[in-house]
């Protein structure tokens, strides 16, 4: 009785939770600091009660001779948080001794690697369950209003202007790819990191990334006169992706990036839980595994705080801003330096990218939420808990609805990448949480009765929730967004072909390879449109997989190639498009392309250190690339995977190539030809 009565008390006293807002900004602050030595009291008076329940070697019995005293140390603690069905019924010594010491060590290693240990992560467990099966509103006290924020629309001159003052501030920046994920969603074996990004260039998005980095990076280079100056990047990897992604970065020479300024940081999994009492499971058939489930995304602050990354980015390095972004958007290289002219501009400690969003659309919503105390905080809402949220609130008692004038919600969709000022952030992880933003839990339940699962839950944490720990230790903290147009900066690859054709079939954007490919092309269509005045052609409309995209004219520019809106319009000029065409450009020595006409295929590269390369007065007729379904010639059983999660292939039939690989200035005319320019002598 007295332990159940002491693990009500935990639940209910010692642990905060997300949502709410006076926790968040005052008490948890000093909670967060006291909490495990308050624990080991709780755990001592456990112990004094219950001493059959909480002794491992009444428990244990001779198996208690495996075990170091750290490892019985730990077992007391598990006992005193009802766990003691890990340890009930071990087979007597010297049967399966190595499982028993093996069960142990994964216990220890969770035990270490969770911030507070598994006493603090039970608690937490047992209080957000506990308000999960009470049906809690997490909202309870607040009222939510319009955020204050930043909208820009491509090409205009606050677009230009902050992308300008976005590039001189981003020798000061460090990227953070969060890359947990297999694409077991997309129908793909692999990492998603190892994807194309397209068929045209063929370039992955790790490649990708890196290219745009290398690019930032030259710019920098360029306009500081340092050019030692390296632009870091972090990637946080999972138990799944981690030894994918170091042999990805191995076999391709870390895609030109130095080792020096790549670093792969592996996120910990954490215990699942099968119950209310979160009590921790070992895996079904084998009572020696611990069941461990991915801990969320927002495991990248508190890696960032434990590894030491971000104070030495800081302190070392002189970085000042950091941009976290996810692994399969490859749009959002058109948003950042805009975004990080914004943040300069205003200030921001937190500014997240957002797009237009349709009232009701499956997507998070950055809201402005104030306490009946008067704390606020800017923060995502899932939708689902938006609309309830507002019906409840004067003024918003239609609902989550689209503001006539705009036809979007007044609430901008949130896309999850975020940008931070270093100083800020960095005191912020630094706290006595750690870096751990506030957890939830998400149950199914097995029944009404919401006390089992259909299956074992876990905390989980999202980067996004970064506010309430900056709302934790720092309560001034400037948060805000940046809104910039959908077809420009956002269009994931996460879904499979059917999944896809089935958010096509409701209206919604497929979120599929094959839709993210096309939407590649036409945002550098329109971007060329607008920055150039290209004559790009409309192509036609085509079905793949259920999944209607538009993949010509299939126009590619390397993110190196050109890294603001003025420098591409320095560099292209009178450029034709035909709708039924492909043009790839790769490498940022390429420095012109001036009156080229393009009716087939052209592939333009300069990535050799010290090379240019300039096209002028070129025309280009040939067959060109064709996109045609994945089946075409093969078995559907031999299409390769990367084919058949489009729905497509691209057949190459015939192209123009013309590629530098050697250093010097270069150029083609005319005639097609590369020739050396010759340098004139006096």
């Amino acid at each position: 009785m007295w332990r159940s009565i002491i693990a009500t008390f935990l639940a209910t006293m010692v642990f905060s939770t997300a949502f709410s807002l006076p926790r968040w900004a005052g008490p948890m602050k000093a909670l967060s600091s006291r909490t495990k030595s308050f624990m080991w009291g709780v755990s001592a008076a456990v112990v004094e009660e219950s001493p059959a329940c909480a002794n491992p070697v009444e428990v244990l019995g001779e198996n208690a001779n495996l075990l170091s005293q750290e490892q019985l140390d730990l077992a007391a603690k598990l006992l005193t948080l009802q766990q003691e069905h890990l340890f009930v019924e071990w087979p007597r010594l010297g049967t399966e001794d190595q499982a028993k010491i093996g069960l142990m060590e994964q216990l220890e290693a969770v035990d270490q690697s969770y911030p507070g240990g598994l006493e603090l992560y039970v608690g937490k467990a047992r209080e957000l369950l506990a308000s999960s099966a009470a049906g809690e509103n997490p909202f309870e006290g607040f009222t939510p209003a319009v955020p204050s924020g930043e909208d820009l629309l491509y090409g205009d001159e606050e677009y230009q202007s902050m992308e300008a003052l976005g590039l001189e501030a981003a020798a000061r920046l460090g990227f953070v790819l969060v890359a947990g994920g297999l694409g077991e969603r997309l129908g793909y074996s692999g990492i998603k990191v190892e994807l194309p990004v397209d068929l045209a260039s063929e370039r992955s998005f790790l490649k990708m990334y890196a290219a745009w980095i290398l690019g930032l990076q030259q710019r920098c280079r360029d306009a500081t006169g340092d050019h030692t100056l390296q632009i870091p990047l972090a990637i946080m990897t999972s138990g799944d992706t981690d030894a994918p992604t170091r042999a990805l970065l191995e076999s391709e020479s870390f895609m030109g990036l130095s080792r020096s300024q790549v670093t792969v940081l592996m996120q910990d999994k954490v215990p699942a839980l099968s119950d209310n009492l979160a009590r921790l499971v070992t895996k079904k058939g084998d009572r020696w595994r611990l069941e461990t489930k991915p801990h969320g995304h927002g495991d990248v602050h508190h890696l960032l705080h434990r590894s030491g990354l971000a104070r030495k980015w800081l302190k070392e390095l002189g970085k000042e801003w950091v941009f976290f972004f996810q692994d399969t958007n490859p749009l959002v290289t058109h948003a950042l330096l805009p975004m990080l002219g914004v943040s300069v501009d205003r200030k921001y400690d937190m500014n997240s990218l957002c797009v237009p969003r349709r009232a009701g659309e499956a997507a998070g919503a950055i809201t402005k939420l104030t306490h009946s105390d008067g704390a606020t905080i800017t923060i995502n809402v899932e939708y689902n808990q938006l609309d309830p949220l507002l019906r409840a609130t004067p003024g918003f008692e239609g609902g989550d609805v689209d503001d006539p004038e705009t036809g979007f919600s007044p609430f901008p969709g949130n896309v999850n990448n975020l940008l931070v000022y270093l100083p800020t952030y960095e005191k912020a992880v630094s706290g006595p949480d750690e870096g751990v933003v506030e957890e939830f839990v998400n149950p199914k339940y097995a029944d009404a009765s919401r006390t089992t699962f259909k299956k074992p839950t876990r905390l989980e944490c999202m980067m996004q929730d970064l506010p309430k720990l900056m709302a934790k230790e720092l309560p001034d903290a400037n948060v805000g967004f940046t809104t910039m147009e959908r077809w420009l900066t956002f269009s994931p690859a996460k879904n499979a072909p059917d999944a896809g054709a089935a958010a096509a079939l409701a209206g919604s954007p497929p979120g599929s390879p094959a839709s993210s490919e096309a939407d590649v092309y036409g945002a550098i269509r329109v971007i060329l449109g607008k920055a150039t005045g290209a004559q790009v052609e409309e192509g036609v409309e085509s079905v793949f997989a259920g999944m209607p995209v538009t993949l010509l004219p299939a126009v590619q520019l390397d993110p190196a190639f050109a890294v603001t809106s003025s420098e591409l319009a320095q560099k292209v000029s009178g450029l034709t498009v035909s709708g039924r065409s492909t043009l790839v450009v790769e490498g940022a020595g390429v420095v012109g392309l001036k009156d080229v006409t393009v009716d087939g295929a052209l592939v333009v590269k300069c990535s050799v250190p010290g090379a240019t390369l300039t096209v002028e007065n070129l025309s280009v007729s040939n067959q060109g690339w064709e996109f045609v379904p994945a089946e075409v010639g093969e078995s559907s059983e031999s299409v390769p995977e990367v084919f058949r999660i489009r729905g497509y292939k691209l057949l190459k039939h015939e192209a123009m190539v013309i590629e530098v690989t050697q250093p010097g200035d270069w150029v083609v005319g005319s005639d097609g030809v590369l020739n050396k320019k010759v340098k004139a002598t006096s």
